[in-house]
């Protein structure tokens, strides 16, 4: 008995034990959920003030400038996934996503090449059958942001430039309301006509036009890169909130389970306790009887 209470006690500890890691894993997801929404919500302004320049600079265009056209069909796919784990079903959902938006771009479109970012989501593309010609890492941090999409940035510039893509789509989570996400598609290039075309025509705020003395084509040019560098940040903190929130997630469900097998252990354990009084008690009055009855034996022999 003295055995099994000892095991009891090593559960009980070790539960206790894995109860902390996971109460500190939900405070740090927790704390993480919010750092990469407000990132997400700071690029409003940013974005913002990107759009207004490209407002200008197409209601400015030279007409000399024909639009350019996409004739091409070699398309790029980034797939963002994490590179931690113990975060639910949030890289099979995008998984399972891709693969089925992947399908439905065979039957419209030439090769696609694909970009993952996150160790994790890598490997359940390529056990699909999916080859990833680039696998970049997701960042730690808000901080670790800015590098990864300049990174990203140059994996795309050299797949254009050496491998003649034209298209790139984006594939990653959104964040959703109570802690949830969903995957979604954004096309990054070509640039969508139809929204810049909105631009132009969208009535401007104040009476005062602004103006550039810089070169149309390289002043629309930087606009661009500063908006696709906007929509892969987005990307980034979007994902890395919503991976945090499933982990969040999935560590308090883990919490619960461990509270009730806390709960359960603690019920045996004290049971057993009680079971082992109980026989040691029965073991001293058995004795007691035993030494009574030598004594009476004792006494009437004497």
């Amino acid at each position: 008995m003295s055995q099994t209470l000892e095991l009891m006690r090593r559960r009980i500890s070790t539960a206790e034990d894995l109860y902390g890691v996971v109460r500190v894993m939900k405070a740090l997801a927790a704390s993480s959920v919010r750092q990469y929404e407000a990132a997400v919500e700071s690029l409003a302004e940013y974005n913002r003030t990107i759009e207004e320049g490209l407002q200008v600079a197409l209601r400015n265009r030279p007409e000399s400038i024909l639009p350019e056209t996409v004739g091409g069909n070699r398309q790029a796919v980034i797939v963002f996934g994490s590179d931690q784990g113990m975060c639910g079903a949030f890289n099979e959902q995008i998984v399972t996503f891709t693969l089925e938006r992947l399908d439905a771009l065979d039957d419209e479109l030439g090769d696609i090449e694909v970009l993952a970012v996150g160790a994790r989501v890598v490997g359940r593309l390529e056990d699909a059958g999916c080859q990833v010609v680039q696998r970049l890492l997701m960042p730690s941090s808000i901080a670790g942001i800015t590098p990864a999409v300049h990174k990203l940035l140059l994996a795309v510039e050299a797949l254009r430039f050496a491998g003649g893509i034209d298209r790139l789509q984006v594939i990653h989570h959104r964040p959703g309301a109570h802690a949830s996400s969903r995957p979604q598609i954004l096309q990054l290039l070509p640039v969508d006509r139809a929204w810049l075309d909105r631009l132009a025509a969208r009535d401007w705020d104040s009476r005062s036009l602004p103006t550039f003395s810089m070169k149309w084509r390289t002043l629309f040019s930087s606009l661009i890169r500063q908006h696709l560098f906007v929509a892969l940040y987005r990307a980034f903190a979007e994902s890395l909130a919503s991976e945090n929130a499933s982990r969040l997630s999935s560590m308090q469900a883990a919490e619960r389970n461990i509270q009730g097998h806390l709960e359960q252990l603690a019920l045996d354990y004290h049971q057993g306790r009680q079971e082992s009084i109980q026989a040691e008690l029965l073991d001293i009055v058995a004795g007691f009887e035993t030494l009574m009855e030598d004594s009476a034996q004792t006494d009437r022999v004497g």
